[in-house]
C-alpha cells in the first residue's frame, strides 16, 4: 500500500512522480513490457488517475541519508563505479544522473533502497535490449559496458543505502 515493493515488484516509494508517470506511459505504449505490470498500467492510462497515484507513491518512504564520496573514499568496486565511473570502459559515474544519495529526480529513478534482485534484473534487461524508454538510450548503452560482477555489486550496494 505504501509502495514498499514485493519479491516480484520494485519499491515505488520515493520515486519521483514524473518518473512513475513516464514508466506507466512506457508500459502502455509497449516500450516496456511485463506480464504483471502491463495490465496494471492500462488501468492508469488516464492522466486523471495516473497523476494522483504517481504523487501518492512519490510522497511515500523516507529520504536516504546523504551519501558523499570523494576519490579517496570509494572503498568498494561498486562505490567506485557509482561515484567515479570507469572512464577506461566509457562508464560515467552513476551519481551524475541518480545523485549523490541515489535518490534520482525527474527521468532518473531513485535507486537507494531498491531491491537488489530488481536492480539486477533491470540492468540485465537494459544490457540485453529488453528494456527501453530511457532518455537518449543512455541506460542501455551504459549497461552494455557493465559485466555481471559490476551489476551484482552495484545492485547490492544501492539496495543497502538507507
Amino acid at each position: 500500500m505504501q509502495g514498499e515493493g514485493t519479491a516480484q515488484g520494485p519499491v515505488l516509494a520515493g520515486l519521483s512522480a514524473s518518473y512513475i508517470s513516464a514508466q506507466v506511459t512506457n508500459f502502455n505504449s509497449k516500450r516496456r513490457s511485463n506480464a504483471l505490470m502491463g495490465p496494471m498500467a492500462e488501468a492508469y492510462a488516464s492522466a486523471d488517475l495516473l497523476q494522483p497515484a504517481a504523487a501518492y507513491f512519490a510522497a511515500q518512504g523516507k529520504p536516504p541519508v546523504l551519501q558523499v564520496r570523494g576519490q579517496n573514499l570509494a572503498a568498494t568496486p561498486a562505490e567506485k563505479l557509482y561515484y567515479q565511473g570507469d572512464m577506461a570502459r566509457d562508464i560515467p559515474a552513476c551519481f551524475s544522473c541518480h545523485g549523490p544519495s541515489a535518490i534520482g529526480d525527474g527521468p532518473f529513478p531513485r535507486l537507494a533502497g531498491q531491491q537488489a534482485a530488481y536492480l539486477e534484473a533491470q540492468l540485465h534487461a537494459w544490457r540485453k535490449g529488453e528494456r527501453s524508454g530511457d532518455p537518449d538510450g543512455m541506460m542501455g548503452a551504459i549497461a552494455k559496458r557493465l559485466n555481471d560482477k559490476d551489476i551484482t555489486a552495484l545492485a547490492s550496494y544501492l539496495a543497502a543505502i538507507r
